[in-house]
């Protein structure tokens, strides 16, 4: 049965009701959820034109007296939901690191789609009767799909949907984690089945609508959980502001190479290895654990960002990827307050036997940080001069010591207090000329006089 057929006899719109109001419950639902997420933004979008669409377009249109020529501008919400679906799949692939893959001939398609969508709007506005006759419904009657009044409306609209195909499989190249993937293949599920829902016969518009919905509710209630999972693993490592950058503006974007002037705080234990060869297994572990969280809680509330756990080691930036200009004062005020939680962890773990310490290096310079890697595995890395020298005083620092170099003490300012340091003699550094002025930052009184 097709749209002319409909017309003729009272329809029962409550399946389509039901399928409009699902709709928007999940377009209220991807905006509660995370609405600062573009990516929410566009989906929750999607789903909120996808059940006016349905409700003017089947609901209204079929049980109310509605002029021929309005019905022709009830065209205009399908196509912004397909616009906004396109554009979902484009802000999905700006937080997807391409790597040395060119990404234009997707970004080209998914503008194209969108272009091919207000086609269909001119079209349904120019020739609304064709629409209702040959274009919605169109399976009931096969003949139908070969005239040419059906091809004016199938073409922008399967166009469309051919084009957010292309563009996901494309994406798929890039080898997303498989949050990202379990997200971009349910809406791969779900598309063919709304594109369909034009032209099967009305008694079945609703059902190839509910199932794609359900689809993508599926991948996208997966995707959240997985997300949820990884954000609350890796928040205690990785500075908030990194993850707001990144939900806001996307992964490409926040990690793009560039030199910036940070500072960068290594730590080390003491006495480690021994212990790892005394100890089992599972202990190691559970006391690199405690160690791990002690001093990622400490960075957390820095706002800084753990480049790199290697074993017992850790290297932390300060003020990359979101610059600081305060930088080596909170770098500092962090490696004594990392002391200070690892020197609890070690404590307990430590015995008479097999002691166990805590030995820090901070330096500060301009670094090029940025994204290293193949297509299929990414790592935010920073390199330059200042990385090797907290390396390296951090190699040199006895248990409990935090050596500053001479440059992060004096990019302190007057918010150092200069009884907290201890100045120590130059040490040769290789890749430096001269010897290295450096200090070590006193136990008993914090470095800054004032936050």
């Amino acid at each position: 049965m097709n749209r002319t057929d409909v017309l003729a006899a009272p329809p029962d719109v409550t399946p389509h009701i039901l399928v409009c109001l699902v709709a928007l419950g999940m377009a209220l639902a991807f905006i509660s959820a995370d609405r600062q997420s573009p990516t929410s933004r566009w989906l929750a979008a999607t789903f909120a034109f996808i059940g006016i669409a349905i409700d003017l377009n089947i609901v209204v249109a079929l049980t109310w007296s509605v002029p021929l020529w309005v019905q022709g501008f009830f065209a205009i919400p399908e196509t912004l939901s397909m616009i906004a679906l396109l554009e979902w799949i484009y802000r999905v692939r700006l937080t997807v690191p391409a790597g040395n893959l060119d990404t234009r001939t997707g970004d080209i398609a998914l503008r194209a789609g969108q272009g091919a969508a207000i086609l269909y709007s001119v079209a349904s506005i120019t020739w609304p009767g064709w629409r209702n006759q040959y274009f919605f419904g169109a399976l009931a009657t096969p003949d139908t799909l070969l005239r040419l009044e059906f091809w004016v409306f199938a073409l922008p609209v399967f166009f469309s949907g051919l084009a957010g195909v292309a563009s996901m499989l494309l994406l798929l190249n890039r080898r997303p984690d498989r949050p990202e993937r379990i997200r971009v293949l349910a809406m791969l599920g779900a598309i063919p089945f709304w594109a369909l829902s034009f032209v099967v016969p009305y008694e079945f518009t609703a059902i190839f609508m509910i199932v794609g919905e359900v689809i993508l509710f599926v991948g996208a209630t997966q995707y959240h959980v997985l997300q949820g999972q990884r954000g609350q693993f890796m928040s205690r490592f990785l500075s908030p502001q990194v993850a707001e950058l990144v939900r806001k503006r996307g992964l490409q974007h926040a990690m793009q190479e560039n030199l910036q002037e940070i500072t960068i705080v290594c730590c080390d234990l003491r006495g480690f290895t021994p212990y790892a060869q005394a100890q089992p297994s599972s202990e190691v572990l559970r006391v690199l654990r405690e160690y791990y969280d002690a001093v990622g809680a400490v960075v957390a509330d820095y706002g800084a960002t753990i480049k790199d756990f290697a074993g017992d080691g850790i290297l932390i930036l300060v003020g990359a990827p979101l610059a600081q200009a305060d930088h080596a004062r909170v770098g500092v005020e962090l490696a004594r307050r990392a002391r200070a939680a690892a020197r609890e962890v070690v404590r307990r773990a430590g015995t008479e036997r097999l002691p166990l310490g805590i030995g820090i290096g901070v330096a500060s310079g301009a670094v090029t940080v940025g994204v290293i890697g193949s297509s299929g595995r990414f790592e935010y890395t920073a390199v330059g001069p200042a990385v090797n020298l907290a390396s390296r005083l951090c190699e040199l620092a006895r248990d409990g010591e935090v050596l500053l170099a001479a440059e992060t003490v004096e990019r302190c300012g007057d918010c150092r207090d200069d009884r907290a340091l201890e100045q120590r003699r130059p040490v040769e550094v290789k890749g430096y000329a001269e010897p290295v002025a450096l200090f070590n930052l006193q136990d008993s009184l914090p470095l800054a006089s004032a936050a």
